[in-house]
């Protein structure tokens, strides 16, 4: 039989009263990511009515946390309810039967992924997925937090332009085509060097316009789910390092 997509209100929906599939806060929390980031893909199967969950609660309770009102279900309302009950097993354990990876293949495409700018998270992946010892593509950092001393620094504190501006000066005295100034100029910026503490400083006491320009321009680094939490602001030590090593490297 052909099944038809449809959709129906969240709060219609309910959960199976004895499914055995546990989901917890991080498994939902990277459902939500990629519902979020790639849509609502893969419909919540259902049957009676009011409607029972039979595949798809942590899809559900991922629509939760994001706050949707209603999701794609199809209907299996040919099935018996000992062929239901079947089925919920099935849907989970054959999932995990077989196949496996082409580690290879896989720790390629997640390098690429990840140079492209895709999130780790939002595919799935995280430290224990890719291995705590292979440094190529990840490392568990453990960000440290930073407690906001509630001064707003200016922004002439923030970041030193003086090597960059140098450079750009140089550049522009060359005679070379204007195409060519205009790559050399956009590469001489990575030689600003950024104050993070008074970033995130800043960022503590901005307006969220402005937060949200900081994040999504990796200034500083929080938790996304909770955004600042109990007045801290969270960065990374991978970033000091590299505007530090940046900034030492002796290059005039």
């Amino acid at each position: 039989m052909k099944l038809q997509v449809e959709y129906v209100k969240i709060e219609a929906l309910i959960p199976y009263a004895r499914n055995a599939k546990k989901h917890d806060d991080a498994q939902v929390a990277l459902i939500a990511g990629s519902i979020k980031e790639f849509g609502f893909n893969a419909p919540v199967a259902i049957r009676g009515n009011p409607p029972v969950i039979c595949a798809g609660h942590g899809r559900i309770l991922a629509a939760r946390k994001l706050g949707l009102a209603d999701a794609p279900c199809v209907r299996l309302d040919h099935l018996s309810e000992t062929q239901m009950r079947a089925y919920i097993i099935a849907d989970n354990k054959l999932s995990e039967k077989g196949g496996g990876w082409d580690e290879e293949m896989l720790k390629t495409e997640i390098e690429e992924l990840i140079l492209a700018g895709v999130e780790a998270g939002k595919i799935g992946v995280d430290s224990s997925d890719l291995g705590e010892d292979d440094a190529t593509y990840t490392r568990k950092v453990e960000a440290p937090k930073y407690i906001p001393k509630g001064v707003k620094p200016s922004v002439a504190e923030l970041y030193d332009e003086a090597k960059t501006k140098g450079i750009v000066e140089k550049i522009q005295s060359y005679s070379v085509e204007q195409a060519t100034k205009d790559f050399l100029i956009a590469a001489a910026h990575r030689h600003t060097v950024f104050n993070f503490e008074n970033v995130a400083e800043f960022y503590a006491h901005s307006e969220p316009q402005v937060q949200r320009l900081m994040e999504q321009s990796a200034l500083v680094i929080i938790d996304f789910d909770k955004a600042i939490e109990n007045g801290f602001v969270v960065m990374t030590d991978e970033i000091k390092e590299a505007f530090a090593g940046d900034h030492d490297d002796g290059d005039e």
